[in-house]
């Protein structure tokens, strides 16, 4: 049963802005070609396994930011279009030199894109993981370069990313 709009107005207040999306975990149906997008391909590390049902990888070793398992999906198909579940997950890159990097992994891979945008507030690429789940790579501009309106609103937009500008971007130092 849902909450009507009056009871959530009503709430108890706003949540706490330390509030993090802490992970995200996703049925796939095969596991070892999932580890090898994530892994491979993107660059996440592998921080457990449990046989070929279940693993959790990482960037910078924490315990996990993605869990990827085969319980109800192991061998399954895509979910056909106009279904409801996950849009994409978005993986947030530290600068745009990192984003650049992450292209030239997807490249070099033959992975296609789905779309590429700016959205003032960000840039973004957007690609699908080998089981049809959506991802999105991309990251923020400081908050003093965010568009806003006459009076002081956030103002997000949506732009085509100019790629060959994002890959002149030199290396990440990592």
């Amino acid at each position: 049963m849902g909450a009507s709009s009056e009871a959530i107005a009503a709430g108890p207040g706003p949540i706490d802005p330390g509030v993090r999306i802490g992970h995200v975990h996703l049925k796939v149906a095969d596991l070892q070609r999932a580890l090898d997008f994530y892994c491979r391909v993107l660059g996440f590390d592998l921080i457990q396994r449990m046989g070929n049902q279940a693993a959790f990888i990482s960037a910078g070793g924490y315990h996990h930011h993605i869990g990827l398992n085969t319980w109800e999906s192991g061998g399954g198909s895509r979910p056909p279009s106009g279904t409801t579940g996950l849009y994409h997950v978005a993986i947030l890159y530290p600068t745009r030199a990192a984003l650049a990097d992450a292209l030239r992994r997807l490249t070099a891979a033959g992975i296609k894109l789905t779309g590429a945008s700016d959205h003032g507030v960000s840039e973004a690429v957007y690609l699908d993981d080998p089981d049809g789940n959506g991802v999105e790579l991309y990251w923020d501009r400081s908050e003093g370069e965010w568009p806003r309106d006459a009076a002081g609103n956030l103002s997000m937009f949506t732009k085509a990313l100019d790629l060959r500008d994002l890959l002149r971007e030199p290396a990440s130092a990592r």
